[in-house]
């Protein structure tokens, strides 16, 4: 099973052996942007939803806390997305994550593409209980750049390229976490293990999702705190044969 640690404002560390990934999706508070981020999808070929808000049960070990992902081609993209994460003690953590997805498969099956590439999380979290009352001020954002120019220095953040923002907005445009606890404990899934995504704000018009670095943070404007992520995707080798 994937483990994943996690430190805490304070300082102390919380783990969790992942024992359950899921990918919200179409889980815009507004029906507004439920709609454009179904027209966002649409324009690559991706089918409207039967229903929404959606779940989808991922492969767990692809909650990762990673700088790299490698990817089979040039049309997968990341979200910026905040992740409920129950930690082997049974608290209920908040952190930033991207849920990388495969677009060319997403034209076959949504839940397919969830589990063609990593959610990546990162490694700072926050106590839920310790934002509850000021989550929909919490900020959510993702820059993207293209891949690097060639001198190797393999950094993930800005320098090789020019990084442009691709989301900005506030977790109020996303269903609330109390909306998916009641979920999770109707499903019997609220326990020790257990990780969901939020589903992702809409992205900003004029800019190529199809970069080569990612990054995404969550942002508490009354504290001034930030947990942020941010990887490269790395094209695999063609295949033999």
């Amino acid at each position: 099973m994937t483990g994943l640690a996690f430190t805490l404002p304070d300082g102390t560390r919380r783990t969790v052996t992942v024992r359950r990934l899921l990918n919200a999706g179409y889980a815009g508070r507004s029906q507004e942007d439920v709609a454009a981020h179904v027209a966002e999808l649409a324009e690559l070929g991706v089918p409207a939803p039967s229903t929404t808000p959606a779940l989808y049960p991922v492969s767990p070990y692809l909650a990762q806390q990673t700088g790299t992902v490698q990817a089979q081609h040039g049309k997968t993209s990341g979200e910026a997305e905040w992740a409920l994460v129950v930690d082997d003690t049974g608290d209920v953590l908040l952190t930033a994550a991207c849920d990388h997805t495969d677009r060319e498969l997403e034209t076959y099956g949504v839940a397919w593409s969830k589990n063609a590439a990593p959610d990546v999380l990162a490694t700072s979290a926050w106590r839920l209980d310790d934002v509850a009352e000021r989550l929909d001020a919490l900020t959510l954002r993702a820059w993207v750049r293209d891949a690097d120019d060639g001198d190797g220095d393999g950094d993930d953040r800005a320098g090789d390229g020019e990084e442009r923002l691709i989301q900005d907005g506030t977790c109020a445009e996303l269903l609330a976490p109390a909306h998916w606890i009641d979920v999770l404990r109707e499903r019997g899934e609220l326990e020790p293990g257990t990780v969901l995504i939020s589903g992702t704000i809409p992205m900003l018009p004029g800019v190529d999702q199809f970069a080569g670095h990612w990054r995404v943070r969550l942002g508490d404007p009354a504290t001034g705190r930030e947990i942020e992520l941010a990887y490269r995707v790395v094209p695999m080798p063609e295949p033999i044969g």
